[in-house]
């Protein structure tokens, strides 16, 4: 947690960092006081959860991508550290957010920063047990649901086309997610 309460006052916070590797790159919806860019060891990303919610409907549910836990598996994004003074209502945000219904496990990871700095960071990563995980699907079955599915939050492709553009702008292109955003163009007739 971000501080703990010793005889009634708050003993000094241990920074709170939050990983990032899909939409809250590019839609991360709380404030940071510093970003940097950040590598995760033992998990691989993907879309292995279907989106219920945000991309998809209990329906016709879309794909999301989410940290598979896998021993070869690294995956880069970006880590924000939250500002102390913001960082308990921060982390209830991206909670709320990404635990909506328990499909991902928060966990503590350490995290790799570009200058070389490790961190401990809270991180979301699949809940293998659970009814939305779909590990296993081939890029085609992915680009099949990505092209057609939509939810509150808009269509699963315009997530997929967000993430590959974020990664790419800040150098940190995805060759698996371009591809699979090139498939999803092709479904969809887009140019």
């Amino acid at each position: 947690m971000p501080g703990k309460h010793v005889d009634g006052k708050r003993e000094a916070r241990t920074p709170v960092w939050i990983f990032a590797y899909g939409s809250l790159i590019w839609k991360p919806g709380f404030d940071f006081a510093e970003r940097a860019l950040a590598e995760i060891v033992g998990y691989r990303r993907g879309f292995c959860m279907t989106s219920i919610h945000y991309r998809g409907t209990p329906e016709a549910p879309g794909l999301v991508l989410a940290l598979d836990a896998d021993p070869a598996g690294r995956c880069s994004g970006v880590a924000y550290r939250l500002p102390p003074e913001t960082s308990e209502a921060g982390l209830a945000y991206v909670r709320e957010r990404e635990l909506v219904s328990r499909a991902y496990d928060e966990a503590r990871l350490p995290l790799r920063l570009d200058d070389g700095r490790e961190v401990d960071g809270y991180v979301y990563v699949v809940n293998r047990d659970h009814a939305q995980y779909r590990g296993g699907l081939t890029p085609e079955q992915q680009a099949e649901v990505i092209a057609r599915a939509e939810g509150p939050m808009g269509t699963n492709a315009e997530y997929l086309v967000s993430t590959v553009a974020s990664l790419a702008a800040l150098g940190l292109e995805d060759p698996e997610l371009v591809a699979l955003a090139a498939m999803v163009r092709a479904r969809r007739g887009d140019p």
